[in-house]
């Protein structure tokens, strides 16, 4: 064997943060492929947060995958900023690395697809997770 590094697979959990809802989709770097879990409805952020940690100590990830909302230009906006906030919690409360998914276009691809329209915001969560494992450089995830 060339390589005396042999990558482990990771299990990665995305997430799709809105105010009102928060999708979540599962993956690993075998199949690079994102199943769309849940949407969790939740009255507070401590509840939110609850849930997310049961959903954590089931699937054991490696990484946290948060979508960035930003304008079509790049730009910041509101939502923009309660997202990185949602990353910077989990980050701070799960002690996992969180990285950062571009989800500029990811719920319009989905809006228009009837199948997907009911849980939008998982399967907007594994769209995510599909993007961060195709741009991930294959050292880091394989």
């Amino acid at each position: 064997m060339t390589d005396a590094f042999v990558h482990m697979p990771i299990t990665v959990i995305a997430f799709d943060y809105g105010t009102k809802r928060v999708g979540v989709a599962v993956g690993n770097s075998v199949t690079k492929i994102g199943q769309a879990l849940k949407a969790i409805v939740a009255p507070s952020s401590d509840a939110l947060f609850r849930e997310i940690q049961g959903l954590v100590k089931e699937w054991q990830p490696n990484v946290l995958v948060v979508g960035r909302p930003v304008h079509p230009d790049g730009g910041e906006h509101e939502m923009t900023v309660k997202a990185t906030r949602f990353g910077n919690q989990l980050q701070g409360r799960l002690n996992l690395p969180v990285a950062w998914v571009d989800e500029r276009y990811s719920s319009v691809i989905l809006e228009g697809n009837t199948k997907m329209r009911d849980n939008l915001d998982a399967h907007t969560a594994a769209l995510l997770l599909e993007q961060y494992f195709a741009e991930m450089p294959p050292s880091e995830i394989d």
